[in-house]
C-alpha cells in the first residue's frame, strides 16, 4: 500500500524546487539584461547656444561609467547629471559603461554649438 506521507514530502520537495527556480530566474534578470544607459537630455542632433550643457541620463547595471573617457558617476538610483563646456562646432558625447561581468555598451548623442 502506498504511503501518503512519502507523496507529500515528495510534493513539497518538487513544490519547494519549482519555486526556487522561478525565485532565481526573476532574480537574474539584472545579470541577462546586461548594462543599459539612457541619455535624457541633450536629444540627438541638437543645436545648442549656450557652450555648457547638462547631460541628463539614467544607467542600470553599470560598475564603470565614462563620459568622452573621463569617469562619471551616479547617484544611488542611477541618475546621471553631467556638465560640459562644448567647444565651437560639432561635438559628440560618448557614455560608455561596463557592468561587473564586462559587457560593454557605448551611447552617444551627437550636438551643434553656435
Amino acid at each position: 500500500m502506498p504511503n501518503p506521507r512519502r507523496y507529500l514530502k515528495v510534493g513539497l520537495v518538487i513544490l519547494f524546487i519549482l519555486l526556487l527556480s522561478v525565485l532565481v530566474y526573476y532574480n537574474s534578470e539584472r545579470l541577462r539584461e546586461g548594462p543599459v544607459i539612457k541619455i535624457e537630455l541633450p536629444k540627438d542632433g541638437e543645436t545648442v547656444s549656450n557652450p555648457l550643457v547638462t547631460i541628463l541620463g539614467t544607467v542600470k547595471n553599470i560598475s564603470y561609467l565614462t563620459l568622452n573617457g573621463r569617469q562619471v558617476f551616479v547617484d544611488q538610483e542611477g541618475r546621471l547629471t553631467e556638465r560640459l563646456l562644448l567647444p565651437y562646432g560639432y561635438s559628440i558625447l560618448t557614455l560608455e559603461g561596463r557592468d561587473r561581468f564586462g559587457r560593454t555598451i557605448k551611447e552617444s548623442v551627437r550636438l551643434f554649438y553656435k
